[in-house]
Parts: structure tokens; sequence; C-alpha cells
């Protein structure tokens, strides 16, 4: 096999490569150099998933039923919302079906190859087994191969291991097996990384599936996402009552047509009494609910693709971070320099200027690497270069480039060497690892030990350490190799990537929420105990491998990731393997990431987060939210959303629970008593107008209650409506019907009429709804504390609802419609007065609740 020989040395021409025959032959055996694509699920597929669930059957029943009724409109109505769902539910399943086509896509790049003596492009997709691939800086690897030649190669392999820092490649072997991705000097290139710096030759060996992004594809494509939490409950919730309303719904047919013998009537108070107590509310207010909050939590750079993914995030308990590009910037720089036995701490002093002892390490820093560079770490001298040394005569743009000595396996540095205008030696710049920096200064035993101690210094830090030196040559045939020259040592780099600066508030906000912060990287467990140390991560000492997870069950595992903190030079599929044991031990997971490697783990977790700057395809794909500009505190703000809006899911879904109690009551108690009916079809669809979804637009306006970073997550186990929040919601409805019958059966009694008292009971009823709406706003402050919170939607609403009920009690056409009489002005104003005072005893409870709580806490502040 091919050495490691010199640049020079190396002719692309010697190389023949497959001919086009074979490789068609190789083609048609091993299949496309892709992805196998997930079948695609059809619009109908879609749509008669949709269909089958039950709070979408109970929509397009009782749009049926209104069509049976003859009410032509409402049952438009109606059945448009299952439409409305039906689209954005497709919507949402074909976002998440391009999770694979992403995958496939970006492992599948355009590929210069050798086929038949001569270099040929082709698509990415047709490389085969055995291909030769020539790779050039910013290329990205079109397959898994081995390097059989390169200059100075390294690449940017985090989206399959994590590691900020792109690798360097060495020549194989010819007898190595493909390795997995991940530390300097292997012989190996993988599909879908980055060629970061130089060039080089590789012969293929894994294409398709079995590359390594395609085991990430298959693990991908296996993963499940679960029903989501607010999904289970809210159908619970519509079956629960469903199957009450259809018993009660049998009941008064029956009862209606045995004691009065009119079974039509029964027929249609049946029906008014079962669409009284449906809860087609339910879904239509979910999902207004988390459509509003995907569009607020856009206005702060998040990006929803899953929207029942937001109320879950408020029930986070672990938070899974990636720290390359999450907890950090992905953006290296110089942090630390030494020279001349000095230290210059460059992130504590920026703003002194540069001490002249340090100009020359950093001059020769920039001249050891590439003029317009690609390699981060390189990007970093030259910035930091241009930074604090703009103006002097350290920074060289009319120097020419004569000659450079690559990194190799056995020689972990590069040289570079240069000529001035007016020179007449060659300027050598070196830079590569402190070690063998100091091996090319031919360091004595007593220096090389006290350079270990200088790297050990920096290394604890979580620093990358450079060392960097300088040579003259005048002789005029350059030497062979880089231990020809007399170099002389400048000193020591070490580069960092940074904390984001928002990053160690927005972990205390976290820990203030009751979650629990783990960081999941690639990188080595040194700097990943410093950056987590840098964070605010606790505890940060503690860190377990990937090395010790491959020697561990999955029992173990489960144990450790309840104390654990810090998972470092962690592979892709233990990425997926944690969020799973964290899982198991019934924790609500976030998942953040933004590679090709964390694409498994974000579909896993309950809830994928995606970063949408540096993020690949894949990992947006696959997540259900997406930080538009990769801000960490985006997720505490997310999180602070999903509480808020199960809060005020909560309330809506506690208000529509009291007002179906007396809309069902006074569909119920008429033909108990053998009165007229109060309430028809058309009565229970003025309420929905009112109800949904104008009223829930009023609760998921509401603001969050100023305690709400500061107490644990929502118990999963615990219902969306809790025994307490039942009864008090039915203690309302009573209320409010208790005063609605009362108020009909005396206006009917002394005479005012059925048309009429029908009419003062359903103004009763409106205006009690009414207050509902405003004392269910806070269940702590009261109705006059909640007034000084604007809530524009609950004015608007209240507004639109008593206007439209003036029209339907004085206008004849919708007198006649909703069978009315026009009421006495002095009779309505009793009807409305009485609805209003129809929940004063709950906010007579937040009172006493108020005055307690503070005299608790002066009995605290005095013991």
């Amino acid at each position: 096999m091919l050495q490691e020989p010199h640049k020079a040395e190396f002719a692309l021409d010697s190389i023949e490569g497959l001919s086009e025959a074979e490789a068609a032959k190789r083609l048609a055996e091993d299949g496309y150099n892709e992805l196998p694509s997930a079948a695609r699920r059809t619009i109908f597929t879609i749509a008669l998933g949709v269909l089958r669930e039950p709070m979408f059957l109970l929509l397009v029943a009782c749009g049926t039923i209104y069509f049976v009724l003859r009410e032509v409109q409402e049952g438009f109505m109606l059945l448009s919302f299952v439409f409305v769902i039906m689209a954005i539910t497709f919507y949402q399943e074909r976002k998440t079906e391009r999770a694979l086509e992403a995958l496939k896509n970006m492992s599948s790049p355009r590929a210069l190859v050798i086929r038949e003596s001569s270099e040929k492009r082709i698509a990415g997709r047709e490389v085969v087994r055995g291909d030769i691939i020539v790779l050039a800086e910013g290329d990205r690897v079109p397959a898994d191969g081995v390097v059989l030649w390169h200059s100075s190669l390294s690449t940017d392999e985090s989206l399959l291991t994590g590691e900020s820092l792109s690798v360097t490649k060495s020549v194989w072997d010819g007898r190595a097996e493909m390795g997995r991705p991940g530390g300097d000097g292997i012989p190996f290139v993988y599909s879908g990384t980055m060629v970061a710096r130089g060039q080089g030759v590789a012969e293929v060996k894994a294409t398709g599936a079995r590359s390594e992004i395609g085991k990430i594809g298959k693990a991908l494509q296996s993963v499940k996402p679960g029903e989501m939490l607010l999904q289970k409950e809210t159908g619970r919730l519509v079956r629960n009552f469903a199957l009450v309303g259809l018993i009660l719904c049998v009941l008064v047919i029956v009862t209606y047509g045995f004691t009065r013998a009119d079974w039509l009537n029964g027929f249609l108070a049946g029906l008014t009494l079962a669409m009284a107590i449906l809860p087609e509310e339910f879904p239509v207010v979910l999902t207004i609910f988390l459509a509003l909050g995907a569009w607020h939590l856009s206005q702060k750079r998040v990006l929803t693709r899953h929207m029942p993914a937001i109320e879950t995030l408020g029930s986070a308990t672990v938070l899974c971070v990636d720290k390359t590009g999450t907890l950090t910037m992905n953006q290296m720089s110089v942090s630390e320099l030494f020279a001349k036995g000095e230290w210059h701490d460059v992130h504590y002093r920026r703003e002194e200027p540069l001490p002249e002892n340090f100009h020359e390490i950093v001059e020769f820093s920039i001249l050891a690497s590439q003029r317009d560079p690609f390699d981060p770490m390189e990007k970093a001298f030259k910035q930091f270069g241009v930074y604090c040394l703009a103006h002097t005569e350290h920074l060289h743009d009319d120097w020419t480039l004569v000659h450079e000595y690559p990194i190799s396996a056995k020689l972990l540095a590069i040289s570079r060497v240069w000529k001035s205008p007016a020179g007449d030696e060659f300027v050598i710049a070196a830079k590569g690892a402190p070690e063998v920096i100091g091996d090319l200064c031919h360091f004595s035993a007593p220096e090389t030990e006290e350079l270990s101690s200088h790297v050990a210094r920096m290394a604890d830090r979580g620093l990358r350490v450079l060392g960097v030196a300088k040579a003259f040559f005048r002789e005029e045939e350059l030497p062979g190799a880089q231990h020809d020259f007399q170099f002389q040592f400048l000193g020591l780099v070490g580069l960092a990537d940074p904390v984001r600066p928002e990053v160690p508030a927005s972990i205390r906000e976290c820990y203030d929420a009751s979650i629990r912060v783990v960081m999941v990287t690639g990188d080595y467990p040194g700097t990943a105990r410093n950056i987590a140390r840098q964070a605010g991560l606790e505890p940060a000492d503690e860190v377990i491998t990937g090395y010790e997870l491959e020697k561990i069950d999955r029992a173990e595992l489960e144990r450790h990731v309840r104390t654990t903190n810090i998972f470092a030079r962690v592979m892709p599929e233990q990425k997926l393997g944690l969020v799973e044991a964290f899982k198991a031990n019934r924790e609500i997971v976030v998942m953040t990431g933004d590679g090709v490697n964390d694409a498994p783990a974000l579909k896993s977790a309950h809830i994928g987060i995606a970063m949408g700057g540096r993020g690949t395809d894949v990992a947006r794909e696959a997540a259900s939210l997406v930080l538009l500009d990769d801000d960490f505190s985006s997720i505490v703000k997310a999180v602070k959303m999903g509480r808020r809006i199960f809060d005020n899911l909560k309330k809506a879904m506690a208000y529509i629970l009291a007002i179906h109690v007396p809309i069902a009551g006074l569909s119920l108690i008429p033909v108990v008593f053998k009165w007229p009916l109060v309430l028809f079809p058309v009565h229970i669809v003025f309420m929905e107008l009112i109800i949904d979804p104008a009223c829930s637009v009023v609760f998921e306006a509401e603001p969050e209650e100023k305690n709400i970073m500061r107490r644990p997550p929502r118990n999963t186990k615990e219902p969306l409506l809790g025994r307490r929040t039942v009864g008090l919601s039915i203690l309302q409805g009573l209320s409010v019907l208790a005063v609605a019958t009362l108020v009909f059966y005396i206006a009917w009694t002394f005479g005012r009429g059925e048309g009429e008292a029908r009419a003062l009971a359903f103004a009763t009823l409106v205006v009690a709804n009414l207050g509902l709406i405003f004392t269910n706003r806070s269940w702590s402050r009261t109705f006059f504390d909640t007034l000084r919170t604007p809530n524009k939607a609950a004015l608007w609403s209240s507004g639109g609802a008593m206007a439209f009920l003036a029209l339907v009690l004085y206008v004849p056409f919708l007198q006649k419609l909703f069978l009315f009489e026009a009421p006495r002005f002095t009779d309505l104003l009793i009807c409305l007065a009485a609805g209003a005072s129809s929940i004063t005893w709950f906010e007579a409870i937040k009172v006493i609740n108020s005055w307690r709580g503070k005299a608790i806490t002066r009995e605290s502040a005095r013991s």
C-alpha cells in the first residue's frame, strides 16, 4: 500500500481507480450511496389517522347533528374545525418525516473520484465501494474510506462525535479495519464530515446505510416518538365526557318520551343535552392554545415544529445539553499565552494592549497557519493577531509561502517556510503538540518536564494547548524534514471554546425551576468538567466517559444517571441510550443538540431542541423545537412559556367544565320537572361561539403567575383536571345553574311567558358565563387584582358577548330564531345582577385564602 510520501512524491496520475463497468456492477450490488427512504405516508393515510382520534370523531359527530337538525351554518362551522386541525396535523407529520430525507441529502454530496485514470465529478449517491475519492479543503466527504495519501489533512467530525476541534489524519497501513470516528491520527474519513484543512486521497470502504452516518440513520428510523402527555390527558377527558353525555342523552329521550308521550321533542331534548355535555371545545381549545403558544415562542426566536411539545416542555425534569454550540460558542478563541517565562490571560486582560513579550508568539502562530484559514484554531490565531497586532511590523501580508511541512501521525506539528520581499533567508514557523514542538527544539529532560507542567496548568483550565517555534535557514535547498531546522521555542498558546455569556444565569434559573441540567458531549472529560464549572453546572466533579458506558448494563446505567451530570466522549448511540435511561427513571427528558449524531436522541426525548444557527437539517427535522439564534436562554423562556400555557390551559379547561354544568342542567331540569324547554340547539351554538374560541383566547393571553419558575415541574401523574379543580369547577357551575334556574322559574310562574322567561334565563347565563371567565383568570388573585393586569382579549370577548346578547334579545329575526320574547328592561337588569353575583362566593374564598397566606407569612417571620 501507499506510504505517507512527501507531497511532491505523490501523483494522482499513478492511480487508475475503478472502471466504469466495475463501478456500475458494484452500484447494482450495493445500491446507491444514500439512506433508504422511509415509507412516505400519503395525505389519505394521515387524514384517516386524524379522524380515528376520539376527539375528532366527536367533532364530526356534533357537526353531523347540526346537519340533521338542519342547522347547516352551524354544522359547517363546527366541521371547519376538523379540516383546520387536519391540515395542521398533516403539516406537522410531513415536517417530521423530513428528518430522514435531510439525512439522506447530507449523506450524498457531490464527489470527485478517479475512474479509469481520470478525475471525474459525480453525484455523491453514485459513489461505490472501492472508488478513489479526492478531497480538498471545504469538501464534504461522500463516503467512509481509508486515507491513501494526504497533505496536512484534517476533518471536522463534530457532526458524528460532538468535538468542536478538527482532527488530523494519517495514512492507512493497509491492515487496520475501519474504526469509529474521533481522535487525532486515525487513517479513516467518514461520510458527511467536512475537510477542515489540507487535501487527501481516500479509498471508499462503506457507502449508504453501511457508513457511520448510515448507522445513525437506521437508529433515527427505528425511534418512534410517543404520544404527547397532553394529548393523552385530553383524550381521556373527551372520552369520559362523551360517555356521560351518551348515557344522559338516552335517559332524557326515554324519560321525556314515556312521561310526556312526545318522542319527537324527547329526541330533540336528548340531542340538546348531548350537545351541551359533549366537550367539542376541548380539542379546539387545545389546538388554539398550542398554536398561539407556538406563535408567541416564534417572537422569542424559538421555532415550534411539534405544538404539543410546548406544554410538555413545562413538565421537563432533565435537560440533556450538548456542550459544543449549546453551552459554548462553538467558536475557538485564544485564551492564554505563555512566552519568555511569563503568562498572559487574554480573557481577563482583553482591553489592555498585548505586552511586547507576546508579540512574537502571536506573529509566528499566524505564520504557521493558512493565510485564509478554514480550521477553527487557525481562524482564532488570525482574528487574535489582527486584533492585537494591527499597525505593527508583525503582520506579513506581503510575504511569500515557499513550502509547507505537513502534520503527520509520526510528527504532530506543521511548519511553513516563508520568504520576505527584502530578506535573504527563509523564515520557518512551526506549531503543534507542545511535546512535539519541544522535541523539535531539542529540549533537555528538565526543560521537557518544565514544559509539561506548563501544559498541564493550561489543560486543567480546559484549554487546547499548542506550542509555537521559529527557525531561520540560509541555504538554497530546503531540508526534507522539520527536524533538520534549528528551532527556537517561543511559547504556548491556549485556546478555548468559550461558554455563552447567558448560560450561567440560564442554568441557575433551571435549578430554581427544579430542572436538572446534564452535559452529554463527545469532548474530553477535562474539557467537559471545566466547561461545566464555568457554566455553573452542579455537581461538576463526577464524569462518566463513553468508554465506561460501554462496560455497564442498562440497570447500572439507570442508577448512574440519577447522580451523574457530566457524560464525556459519548458516541451517538450512547446519547440515545442515556435519554432512554432517563426516561426509564420516569424523567421528562429534554435533549438539545445540533449535529447528525444528536438526531436519534432528539427524536427519542420527550422534547428535542435543535440549534438553528449551526444545527444540521437532520437535527432540526428530528427536533420538536428549534432555537433560531442558538441562544441557550431561549430554552428557559420556552420552559416558562410551557408552564404558562399549562396553567392557562388548566384554567380554560376548568372554565369550560364549569360553564357546561349550567348549560347541561338547563337542558335536563325542564325534562325532569316537566317545564318548557329552556335551551335548544341554537342556544348551545350561541354559547359555544362565546366559549370557543373567544374565551379560550382570553385564558391563553393571561400572563404567567409570578412564582411560575420557582415551583417544581408539574407531576406527569397529576391529571389536567385534578379532584380539587373539578370540584371547584362543578361548584361554580352549580351556583350559576341555581341562579339561572331560579330566574326562569320565577319569570315563568309570575306570568312573564315562556319566551320572555327563556330570554331572561339565557341573559343570566351569558352574564354568569362572563363572570366565570373573569374569576377563573386567577385562582389566587381576586377579580379586582386581575383587572390591574391588562388582558385585551377579555375586554373584547366580553364586549362582543354583550353586543350579541343585545341583538338576540331585541332584533325580531334573531328573537324568532332563538324563541325569545323581548324582556322588560327592569327585569333584564335584575337578571344581569343575578348572573354577576352567582360567582361572588369564589371571590370570597380567594380573599380568605389570601388572609390566611399573609397570616402564615407573618407567623413564620416572628418565629
